[in-house]
Order: structure tokens, then C-alpha cells, then sequence
């Protein structure tokens, strides 16, 4: 049944309220660690998961959007939904749908996977969720939970036209999943938002552990493949603990996932070290900086506004150290376009711009304009496709030569990133 398309947004929990009592409340029957912010979101909730999977709990992670499939969204035991179960539940939830629906409260595409995700774990069951938001907290679909954790990753500037014009406004929103007596995990925020976040936990009565107080990143160093880090966390420092993601981002986002985990056990006993080093050895985040490709070596990244692609260009450049970057974009229209082009320009030798596969994706004329003022009109080409852009940013690599030390990042949108998995037959999403 036609829901709409998932970047249309009505600022509202009363459908998925409604619909989740005639269903029974199944976002109640597990413990919930909910996570929210612009930045960081995925790579954290997939850390927190891997660590609760590591002490033997059965895990549902909702996250979106997705890469490659639908599927991936809702994962139990770290493996998307078989295209059996997803059709099930589905099937299982459509005549409560068509109830809610029939009430002249029409469901979203969005509300109506929130509503499998929660009824999937339910029916598992599963001894904890951890649950992304979609866009937002306050009014985010996954906020009919009530998270014992909250977690806030970095609030920075995105989706303006919904959730407000400036930082503190857009703080504000995520705070919603901040609920009476949860504790609240905070990354390291900009003043606006810490002020707004800590303010809501105030007011909630929520217990308060903040990056680089309460936990944080002690010293990290490059390792093969990742990064060594030494995390202080709520109940115990952690050495020695091997993250096979690139960049300060993925490490502070590890700081968060460690402490969110710490926080659901009971007692004031820390994990067991060689457990916490084991799951982090396992984590995997696709289209997060991920290497698809060798010679030359090709990234894939899902940034998509200022935030995200900074974070993304430092982690290039400490962990990469091309000499040669060529950049293969394509963004949404809706987004910071020049922002973003204006922050590759000093990273990116040359650039490909292009389009995806949504049709929110910049047409490539209007993109390739815009690069061409900030780049200058001989750093840009043009592809109308994805793969004949990776093609011709392969082949600007190339021609610096075998020992030349170049690279390709493939970035500017979730999608993109998805498209490019996709062209480049990268690994399966779990």
C-alpha cells in the first residue's frame, strides 16, 4: 500500500501512538537505547549493538536510512530481517494499519517500518532495541519508546526547513527522546546545544554523562586498518581497544556506544575488558569510510551536510595521507550544496559531480555550476551517471601512476553511497 515517500515529514506522534496500542504496546516489552543527533547516529547504534551481542543479549537495531536494502533497517542478532520475515511482518501489522488508516490518520512509510521494526522485536523477542531516529527526537516516530539510555550524538545544522534554523532550535527537537529518569550519554556538543540538551535532562530528572567528563576518548593512535584507542568510560577505563574505523568521529562515537552499553547493566561492575575489545574488534559501519576498492583505493562515504563531510575529510587526510584526491559527489538539492563543495575544495585535487539513484539528487548541470565557482572551472567534470563518474574519477587516479598515492571518495549522500556499494559489488549490509 502506497505511504508516501519518507522525506515528507508532519511533526506528530498521534498516528504511531494509535497505532501502537491496538497493536499492544510493543515498544514496551524490551528495553530501549535510543539514539539521536545529525551526526554519528548509525556507526554509534551499530558500536552499541555489537557490544550488548558481545555479552550473549539477543539485539534489535533499528537504523535508517538503508544502503542497499530495505532489510537492513531492522536487524536482530545483526542480521537484517529475510525477505520472509519482513513480508510477515508486514502482513502481521497491515490490518491494524488499515484500522488507523480507516480513522482518516493515515500511516507514513516511516511510522509503518518503525511499527515492523517494534513488532519484530517484540515477537523475537529481544533482551534490548536499539533504536535510531529517523529525522528529529521530539516528534520522530521511534519516540513512542521511552529509552532508558538516550544517546545524542553531534548536533550540528541539517533537514533546517523541518527541524529549525539554528543549532540550539535543532538541539531542542533531538532532546524529546530524553525521558523522566533515563540517562542521557551526550558527545561533545556545541554550546547552544549542550545548553538545550543539558536543560531537558534537568528538567527530566536524567542522569547525565557527557564526553569528555564523565567518558571520553583518553588517546588514540593509527593502527592498520582503524585506529588503537584508550577510552575512560562510566565504570572503568578501557586500553588497548582496536576500532577498524577511520577517524576522531568514529572514535568519539565509540566513547558514546561504550558508555550507553555501560549504562543499561545494572550494578556498578565494568564490562569485562577483552569483552569490550572484541566487539569493537567486530564492528563494521558500510558506507562509512569504507574501502571498496584497491588500486587505486577507493572510499565511500554517506556524509551529507557541512558536519558530516568535515569529519569525513579530516579522517581522509590523517588516516589516508594521498597525495591525490579525487572527489566523485552527488547531493541532494535540499541540502548545503555550496557549504558542502566549499569544504571539499581544499581536499579534492579534482572533482566528478553527478547524480544518484533518489529524486531528490541535484541534477548534475546545477551541481556542476556550483562546483565550477568553487573549484574553479579545470577542477570539475560532469557525469550524468554514477558509474561512468566513478570511471572517470578512477581514471584521474590512475593517471598519477602506480606509486602516485591517490584515492577516490565517493560521497555527498546515504544514497550515493548506497548506489556506489551497489555499482562497485562491495560486501552485503548486516
Amino acid at each position: 500500500m502506497e505511504r508516501g515517500v519518507e522525506w515528507k515529514f508532519e511533526p506528530t506522534l498521534d498516528r504511531i501512538a494509535a497505532l501502537m496500542d491496538v497493536l499492544g504496546s510493543p515498544q514496551n516489552s524490551y528495553p530501549v537505547i535510543h539514539v539521536a543527533g545529525t551526526n554519528g547516529k548509525s556507526s554509534t547504534t551499530r558500536m552499541i549493538e555489537t557490544i550488548l551481542r558481545e555479552r550473549n543479549l539477543r539485539v534489535g537495531r533499528f537504523t535508517s536510512p538503508h544502503l542497499v536494502s530495505m532489510r537492513e533497517r531492522i536487524c536482530v542478532d545483526g542480521a537484517p530481517l529475510s525477505e520472509e520475515r519482513f513480508v510477515e511482518v508486514y502482513e502481521d501489522i497491515a490490518p491494524y494499519l488499515e484500522m488507523i488508516d480507516a480513522q482518516g490518520r493515515r500511516l507514513s512509510f516511516f511510522e509503518t517500518l518503525t511499527a515492523m521494526a517494534f513488532a519484530a522485536f517484540a515477537d523475537t523477542p529481544v533482551d534490548v532495541a536499539v533504536i535510531e531516529t529517523g529525522m528529529g527526537g521530539s516528534f520522530d516516530a521511534t519516540n513512542v519508546a521511552d529509552g532508558a539510555v538516550a544517546v545524542i550524538t553531534p548536533v550540528s545544522l541539517d533537514h533546517t526547513d523541518y527541524l529549525g534554523p539554528d543549532v540550539a532550535t535543532i538541539a531542542g527537537e533531538k532532546a524529546g527522546i530524553i525521558k523522566p529518569g533515563a540517562t542521557v550519554v551526550l558527545a561533545q556538543q556545541e554550546l547552544p546545544a549542550a545548553e538545550v540538551l543539558l536543560r531537558r535532562a534537568a528538567e527530566t530528572g536524567a542522569t547525565v554523562a557527557r564526553e569528555g567528563l564523565e567518558f571520553g576518548v583518553l588517546a588514540r593512535e593509527l593502527a592498520i586498518g582503524g585506529q588503537l584507542l584508550h577510552l575512560k568510560s562510566l565504570k572503568a577505563d578501557y586500553e588497548e581497544v582496536l576500532l577498524p574505523l577511520y577517524g576522531a568521529h568514529q572514535a568519539s562515537n565509540a566513547a558514546c556506544a561504550l558508555a550507553a552499553a555501560e549504562a543499561l547493566t545494572a550494578g556498578d561492575d565494568p564490562l569485562d575488558p577483552e569483552l569490550v575489545r572484541q566487539a569493537f574488534l567486530q564492528v563494521r559501519s558500510p558506507g562509512r569510510l569504507e574501502v571498496v576498492r584497491r588500486g587505486p583505493t577507493v572510499l565511500v562515504d554517506a556524509a551529507h551536510n557541512p558536519g558530516g563531510i568535515q569529519a569525513t575529510l579530516e579522517a581522509v587526510h590523517e588516516s589516508f595521507g594521498f597525495a591525490r584526491l579525487i572527489g566523485v559527489v552527488a547531493v541532494f538539492g535540499d541540502k548545503d550544496v555550496r557549504g558542502i563543495l566549499e569544504l571539499m575544495e581544499p581536499m579534492f585535487d579534482e572533482v566528478v559531480v553527478t547524480r544518484n539513484s533518489s529524486p531528490r539528487s541535484m541534477e548534475p548541470a546545477e551541481l556542476a555550476a556550483l562546483a565550477r565557482e568553487v573549484f574553479g572551472p579545470d577542477r570539475v567534470s560532469r557525469a550524468d551517471r554514477l558509474d561512468d563518474a566513478i570511471d572517470i574519477g578512477v581514471g584521474l587516479a590512475d593517471e598519477a601512476g602506480e606509486f602516485g598515492g591517490a584515492g577516490v571518495l565517493i560521497t555527498g549522500s546515504v544514497v550515493t553511497a548506497g548506489d556506489a556499494r551497489l555499482l562497485l559489488k562491495a560486501t552485503e549490509v548486516k
